[in-house]
């Protein structure tokens, strides 16, 4: 078995990239997905949340208001790496746990782990191998703003919340460029695939 951890910055087109991993063959465990598991009302991630934030980022069902909370997280550093130390342990032992469930079944696996901030979660160092996805700043910008309805400043906010680009690739295996074709994409992770299945 083999686990390569997927990361790159927002909108550098990581989810494209996943869904090609999946279909070339390999098992998908997704952090954002775990995220949300660990999150959910009463949980003790949820606890800590309300705790720390307050009840202005729930809903009227308990559910976390993710915007109410990105609005306070992403304004101030502090805030952001109190939550990231709420929420990236509890991920981080899901993450083994499936792990080892797909180990069990499958001893050949190819695990990809798509993980927005598996280097700042320092989740880099449980990988066999790193894939990040990069793009240039310009195309990160147009289309996190396009897909998030954000002014150009609120985007830039985000993209500068998280790790520069540039040191993500300087510690990446494999680099894949975020704006190749559908068609160039899906090539250059069968090629990636490939060896890793070979590694495994």
């Amino acid at each position: 078995m083999i686990i390569a951890g997927l990361t790159g910055g927002l909108a550098t087109g990581k989810s494209t990239v996943s869904r090609f991993f999946q279909d070339c063959g390999a098992v998908l465990i997704d952090a954002d997905v775990l995220a949300r598991l660990v999150v959910e009302p009463g949980k003790p991630a949820w606890r800590d949340i309300v705790r720390t934030y307050g009840k202005s980022v729930l809903r009227p069902d308990r559910t976390l208001d993710r915007p109410a909370l990105g609005k306070i997280v992403f304004n101030n550093p502090a805030k952001l790496k109190r939550l990231n130390a709420i929420v990236h342990p509890r991920v981080a032992r899901e993450q083994a746990r499936l792990t080892r469930e797909i180990k069990g079944k499958d001893p050949k696996a190819v695990i990809i782990y798509d993980a927005p901030l598996l280097i700042e979660a320092d989740a880099h160092r449980r990988m066999d191998r790193v894939i990040v996805v990069a793009t240039d700043r310009e195309t990160q910008l147009a289309r996190l703003r396009r897909r998030s309805h954000l002014t150009k400043m609120e985007a830039l906010r985000r993209i500068k919340s998280q790790m520069p680009l540039a040191k993500k690739v300087a510690l990446a295996d494999y680099v894949i460029d975020g704006t190749l074709t559908a068609a160039q994409t899906r090539h250059a992770v069968t090629l990636v695939y490939e060896e890793l299945s070979r590694l495994s």
